[in-house]
Order: structure tokens, then sequence, then C-alpha cells
């Protein structure tokens, strides 16, 4: 399904199943939609959206911007082109970042939130150290494989297959059961869109010049919309770090599955699913 933005640019979307309407922001920044089977878990109680957020997997190309605030007019074009008055948001990774920053601006448009394995309101400091060091740790539990990830990251440019190939290495390490994990890793690179270093590289910058702030935390202190936290305790990237969001919100319920890593609906389907329709079912009630 294609959609415009209030720019002109052109989307991708897709939604299915049945219920209030869910709409799902996926990783990055620089990525696409791999939500298929979220969808699966939740669309016999949930109208599930998934869209490819600017530039990046089956959306147009383009230049940008690149800005949060250029992402979540996105975002708004997408509630609206569905004719919706309010929707539930789920966002992952940088796709929470992006849930979360839409929820600020329009809560009176959410339902609900639902920030899954995001990294918090702190600056990268809080989290980038700990994130870098458990990568190279899991990359080195097959020495080929850090050699290789090591030789592919110093190259000044990619072909398509090298890069695919170093997201693939990248993505082994983000789930806790490491004998999965290989197979897991493929399956998120297939199908193969590329990766949008502009957009990853600009979004990157801003968070770290503005993500941090005491009017951050003060705007997450006044938000009026209930918010459940999901992560997988075996996320790579320190779980303290989202401490800083769950003190901050007046309305917020935590669930840490334990056997799941950065993508916990792959480890603990039945835990995520659980999470997350009892906070639809609440946002209705």
């Amino acid at each position: 399904m294609t959609l415009y933005t209030d720019d002109g640019l052109r989307l991708w979307a897709s939604a299915s199943g049945r219920g209030a309407p869910l709409v799902l922001c996926h990783g990055g920044p620089g990525l696409w939609d791999m939500f298929g089977d979220v969808a699966a878990l939740l669309e016999d109680t949930a109208t599930v959206i998934r869209w490819d957020q600017r530039g990046c997997g089956r959306s147009e190309r383009c230049d940008g911007p690149w800005t949060t605030e250029r992402f979540v007019a996105d975002l708004d074009a997408v509630r609206r082109h569905f004719g919706l008055d309010r929707i539930a948001v789920l966002g992952h990774s940088w796709g929470a970042q992006l849930a979360l920053a839409y929820t600020l601006a329009h809560p009176e448009r959410v339902s609900t939130l639902v920030y899954a394995a995001g990294t918090g309101i702190g600056p990268d400091a809080d989290w980038h150290p700990a994130y870098r060091e458990n990568l190279l740790a899991r990359l080195g539990e097959t020495p080929r494989g850090l050699a290789r990830w090591r030789e592919l990251a110093d190259r000044t440019a990619l072909t398509p297959a090298e890069a695919r190939e170093y997201a693939v290495l990248q993505w082994s390490v983000e789930f806790e059961d490491r004998e999965r994990a290989p197979d897991l890793a493929e399956r998120m690179a297939d199908p193969w869109f590329g990766v949008n270093g502009d957009c990853n590289k600009a979004l990157g910058e801003e968070r770290r010049r503005t993500w941090g702030t005491p009017a951050l935390r003060a705007a997450c202190a006044d938000l009026d919309v209930p918010v459940l936290i999901v992560d997988g305790a075996g996320d790579i990237r320190p779980r303290s770090a989202v401490d800083s969001l769950e003190r901050a919100l007046p309305d917020v319920r935590r669930v840490v599955l334990p056997r799941a890593g950065h993508h916990p609906w792959e480890e603990d389907p039945e835990g995520f699913r659980t999470a997350v329709t009892s906070a639809l079912a609440h946002a209705t009630t």
C-alpha cells in the first residue's frame, strides 16, 4: 500500500488484522519494517499497521530531511491515511524513541505507547559504552566472526553483499539464544533493502545533541498517556538505561522478559504477546 506525506514523499505501509489500531515503528535508524512476526502475534486483537520510514526499505528514497520532527510528521501522515483519530503506538529500539517523540508531540492522538527495547531518555553515555563492550564480546564468541566484522567495518565502501554480511554479523549478537542467533539474524536480512547510512548518521547525531535534557524529562513527567516498557533481559544495551524513562513517566508499567534479547517477540513470543495485549486492553477500558 502507498501513502504520501505532507511534503509529497511516498511511504510503504500495510494493515492487517482486526480491532483497535496499533501502529508499529521499526528500528534503525535507516532500516525497514521487520515486524511480520509481531503482526502475526497481534492481528487477532488489533489492526496492525506497519510502515517503512522515510527513505528506507520499500518507501521512496530521498535526501531527508533526517530529523525526529520530520519522522513524527510522517508517522502522523500514516495515522491520517488510515482515517484514525487515536492510535496505539509500538516502537522498537530507535522506533521506541520515535514513538515516544510522537506521543509527546501528540498525546491526544495516542491511546497507549508500547516502548520496546529502547534506551531511555538519558544521554548515550548511559548505555553506549557498555553496548559496545557487549557487542565485541558477543562477536568474539566466534573469532572468525569478530575478525570479519572488523574487516568490513574498516572498509570505506561495501558492496551490497558485503553490507548485508556486515549487518547479519552485527544483528547476530542481539539474541539471547546463541544457537538460533545466526538464523534469526539471517531472517532479519531477508528481504534485504540496504541500510540508509545517511539517515542513520544524521538521526544518531541529533540524538546525541538533544537527548538527556531536563526539558525531555519534564515532558515525560507531564505525559498523560499509559506506557508499557517491555524489555528482553538479555539485551546487550544495558536495561538500566531505561530506568530514566520509567522514573519520569507518571503512568507506566514495565515487563522484562528473562529469556529474550533485543528482539523479545522472537525469543519469547508468548510473553511479548501477553504484555502487549494487556496494554492494549487497558488502553481501551
